[in-house]
């Protein structure tokens, strides 16, 4: 059975972000349209549903690992800071995004806290990624069948 690991990762997240809206569990704060998401960065997101697919990313990165606190998320999703003429350095994403991001899956049961303060996935989120994972490589075997068949019938009417 294929697993979070077996697929890339930009598929999954996409099909997970597309789940978690889908399901309407997942608690959306009311500021998501006008936050920056890091202090280095200089507009908020264009795209309405980066709450979705951010969690997304969060959900699978705690997946792959064992418990993850909120500051590795933030170098995670950090990004350059550029600083006028000065050299561009790395710079942290913000933390407040990321915890209530974390909060939020808690609510839907995906995640879960350690005792040392970091969140781990929890066994119901594992199983509903996993779930995940296996209906994207499923949809794309069901994908690659089609095109072998249109390529054949293709080659039949030559």
């Amino acid at each position: 059975m294929p697993g979070v690991r077996d697929i890339s990762a930009e598929a999954f997240i996409s099909a997970y972000a597309s789940h978690l809206k889908r399901s309407g569990k997942l608690e959306v704060p009311t500021w998501v349209d006008l936050v920056k998401t890091g202090s280095f960065k200089e507009l908020a997101p264009y795209d309405p549903d980066w709450y979705y697919v951010r969690a997304a990313a969060i959900a699978r990165h705690i997946y792959l690992r064992k418990d993850v606190g909120i500051g590795a998320l933030t170098k995670l999703h950090g990004g350059r800071n550029r600083r006028g003429n000065r050299p561009s350095h790395h710079a942290d994403c913000s933390a407040s995004v990321q915890r209530k991001i974390c909060q939020s899956l808690e609510k839907i049961g995906v995640l879960e806290q350690t005792e040392n303060g970091g969140r781990r996935i929890s066994q119901d989120g594992q199983r509903d990624l996993d779930r995940i994972a296996t209906a994207v490589v499923e949809a794309a075997r069901e994908a690659e069948e089609e095109e072998e068949e249109e390529e054949e019938e293709e080659e039949d009417e030559e």
